[in-house]
């Protein structure tokens, strides 16, 4: 992969943001003549000038004049590093040739001062490095109301490190919000992502009109507009197509064929095809090849220089090994790259398969929080029962990490989006794809000054931070989610003004969800310890009598709730975004396409303890003939969580689990059904593969039974040793059991792992995992 070299020639200073105008040493724009080079080719040149020229008056209220001469004494010129000069001026040129502004897509900023005579310089290697340079004036000029400012004396210049910057934007209803947009708000909305950085963005086509309730063009005519402004801003236009189902059927090769070329007829501008290879396709390559090289003839017959790109999602190891076999043997030139995605092959191993001559691109999904490629790191479960897999999700620093652990092995990236909530995100990728070393507090503070302004983007940008601070470790425990309401309340009633914009929007609308979760699940877990006590008496008051006593105390989470004042807030921000820019936070309220797809109103009040579970198991409970057998049952359930003095449990997935050592792979909110509203206990939901846990006060003159529960195998090793059980059942909520031999514990610690059971040929949610596990003093 070829490495750009970025070159910073001088440090912009953000401290001076939050300074007073006599503080800073800016430069004065307001006045400024913006002069554009005529050397700048096709529909870029009227792009330039017309983004530099809205924008800033959209933040300032002072429209700039155009000009062909010198005759101003400030100006804001913008020009090609190959020219000589621009309208008999010399272009400022730095005497090293491998200058960032050299570099494809490269860009420098440069102000020149001589005899009062003032020119900010945007100069670009090529027309999109030019909308680049201008992408970096307006994140860092300082714009308000009747302002124009810019520091003095700036020269910084950078190219990009990643050759593909893009993000995914399917036209879709599977989309929480896309269905719902205008053509205008997708050209403004890819221009924002070009100023960010960004070089590419990837529709999903052939949608059916009648697919959403919320289209306001239809989608054969989107797929075209959406061409037309990729081709506007100089982005490349790449569409998802899967292949038909089955190749194998008679006609389906030709039909897929043809419904293609109607599709790249009609586009004005088209650079890529990838065809998945599985979610959705699962055709052998056998089969697959032959179709993507008929596909890549068609398709240069209308966009020469576009090409065929295609994963192996899904791929065993036969089809993976046959794959690669064709690549060394035959060298397609058809073939313009590979791309990771969710279920390929191992990242590195992928890249080292590929021959050298293909690319490899990345297709991080930046967009979901559960069952994902990317699960959010030490989550809360009440997080994710209740946000689900598509909320407002800004992550910088997780996706820092992320993206400087993987990208490396690939030539770039069009991250997998689905909505609007992840639209920090995207920013994150964009701008570290010029700059994998870029601090996100840098970014993240561009991102609030170009969106909210100077006067309140550092603690907007702070706001940010926290937000992702909210989401770490157990709920109860994280003292940043009253900071965060508190600074976001702060925020909202000090920049009303602010009302109106989306992104504002969703992130307040977080902090106020995030605050009502807290508080909610404090009371429902209190109501549940409560209800354990009322159990307790159950010997003196009898079984009935205490489980209606439990069941009409826990029943206080829906008839006494609490904060509700942070819920109504929700919900009118959730209106609030539906009205700017057709987020469906609903299933019932805005016609979301399911309850997964950011639905997070249907689930705000999803229980937070296990009062559904208990109300199931007392109606098993009262058909018991015996009151012996009853109270033996509500004494179980009782002391689940709490075994007695010298005894364990752990929650296996849960944040706060105490014995757990090893992290969790994707497992919160495991058990999808009934449209997430799901009735068995909490601790069901949650699993590991093959955990492992480690305990330092076991009494070694003690005996003990480790018991598990889970579904399917469980095989227990205990300080390295596999334990044979005594009871071994494998449904959900049955038991495992497995005495532990005192020898194993003669210095009072103990570690369990489990052995992964040879499964690889059963679909990860029909695999055994593990849920609870107690160490039972006896």
């Amino acid at each position: 992969m070829k490495k750009f070299v970025t070159a910073v020639l001088a440090v912009i200073t953000w401290a001076l943001l939050s300074c007073s105008a006599e503080e800073r040493q800016t430069l004065n724009l307001s006045k400024a003549v913006i002069l554009v080079s005529p050397q700048i080719a096709g529909p870029l040149q009227e792009t330039a000038r017309t983004i530099l020229v809205e924008e800033i008056e959209k933040r300032s209220g002072i429209a700039l004049e155009l000009g062909i001469d010198w005759k101003s004494d400030t100006q804001i010129a913008l020009a090609l590093a190959k020219d000589s000069n621009l309208f008999g001026k010399s272009i400022p040129s730095h005497a090293d040739s491998d200058a960032p502004e050299q570099k494809e897509e490269g860009y420098r900023i440069y102000h020149e001062s001589s005899n009062e005579r003032n020119t900010l310089w945007v100069i670009g290697a090529d027309a999109r490095g030019i909308l680049y340079g201008i992408g970096k004036l307006l994140r860092t000029a300082y714009l308000s109301e009747g302002k124009i400012e810019i520091n003095r004396g700036i020269d910084f210049s950078e190219s990009p490190q990643y050759a593909l910057r893009g993000h995914q934007f399917g036209y879709r209803n599977t989309a929480n919000s896309w269905d719902a947009w205008t053509v205008e708000q997708f050209d403004q909305h890819f221009r924002e992502q070009v100023l960010f950085g960004g070089n590419a963005f990837e529709n999903i086509p052939f949608q059916e009109a009648s697919s959403s309730p919320h289209f306001k063009v239809d989608p054969q005519v989107m797929e075209v507009e959406l061409s037309k402004i990729c081709e506007k801003y100089g982005a490349d236009y790449w569409v998802w197509t899967p292949a038909p189902h089955d190749l194998t059927q008679k006609g389906a090769h030709q039909e897929g064929l043809k419904t293609q070329e109607a599709f790249y007829a009609k586009c004005p501008r088209l650079d890529a095809v990838f065809v998945p290879g599985g979610d959705p396709g699962e055709n052998h390559p056998a089969q697959l090849i032959p179709y993507l090289e008929d596909l890549s003839e068609l398709l240069h017959q209308y966009h020469s220089d576009a090409g065929i790109w295609v994963s192996l999602q899904g791929f065993n190891k036969e089809k993976v090994t046959y794959f690669f076999e064709y690549l060394q043997t035959n060298s397609p030139d058809w073939l313009k790259g590979v791309v990771y995605g969710p279920s390929s092959p191992p990242i590195a191993l992928e890249r080292e398969l590929l021959p050298e001559k293909y690319m490899h691109r990345f297709y991080p999904d930046i967009t979901h929080t559960v069952r994902c490629h990317y699960p959010v790191e030490n989550w809360d479960q009440a997080f994710a029962l209740t946000l689900g897999r598509e909320p407002c999700n800004p992550q910088p620093q997780m996706y820092t990490r992320l993206f400087n652990r993987d990208t490396p092995y690939t030539d770039g990236f069009i991250t997998y989006s689905d909505g609007t909530h992840d639209d920090v995100n995207k920013v994150i990728w964009s701008q570290l794809g010029w700059d994998p070393a870029k601090d996100p507090k840098t970014i993240i503070l561009e991102y609030t000054q170009f969106f909210f302004g100077p006067e309140v983007a550092e603690e907007a940008a702070q706001g940010i931070f926290l937000l992702e601070q909210n989401w770490d470790g157990p709920i109860l425990e994280n003292a940043a989610i009253e900071e965060t309401l508190a600074l976001w309340k702060r925020l909202e009633a000090n920049h009303p003004d602010f009302g109106d914009n989306w992104r504002w929007q969703q992130l307040v609308m977080r902090a106020y969800y995030d605050a009502y979760i807290r508080n909610r699940l404090a009371f429902e877990k209190r109501l549940e310890g409560e209800a354990y006590e009322i159990l307790a008496q159950a010997d003196s008051m009898g079984a009935d009598q205490a489980m209606a006593e439990a069941m009409q105390h826990l029943q206080k989470a829906d008839t006494e709730p609490v904060s509700q004042d942070l819920k109504e807030k929700v919900f009118a921000y959730g209106e609030k975004l539906f009205q700017s820019i057709g987020a469906q936070t609903s299933v019932d309220m805005y016609q979301a396409r399911s309850a997964e797809r950011g639905a997070i109103l249907d689930f705000i009040d999803y229980p937070l303890n296990n009062r559904w579970w208990m109300e199931d198991e007392f109606d098993k409970i009262r058909a018991f003939t015996s009151e012996a057998e009853k109270l033996a049952r509500l004494a179980f359930i009782r002391t689940y969580e709490f075994p007695g003095e010298g005894s364990f449990y752990d929650n296996i997935s849960s944040a706060d689990a105490k014995h757990v050592t090893s992290k969790t792979n994707d497992a919160i909110d495991f058990l999808w059904e009934n449209n997430g509203i799901s009735r068995k206990r909490l601790s069901t939901q949650l699993f590991q593969f093959t955990p492992t846990l480690a305990y330092d006060k076991l009494d070694p003159h003690s005996d003990y039974l480790i018991r598990v529960s889970g579904y399917g195998e469980a095989l227990l090793r205990a300080n390295g040793q596999r334990l044979t059980p005594t009871k071994y059942e494998k449904g959900y909520e049955e038991f495992k059991e497995f005495p532990l031999p005192r020898e194993l514990i003669r210095d009072g610690k103990l570690e369990i792992s489990f052995d992964k059971p040879d499964e690889d040929h059963l679909n990860w949610r029909q695999q055994s995992r593990v849920t609870d596990v107690w160490v039972i003093k006896q």
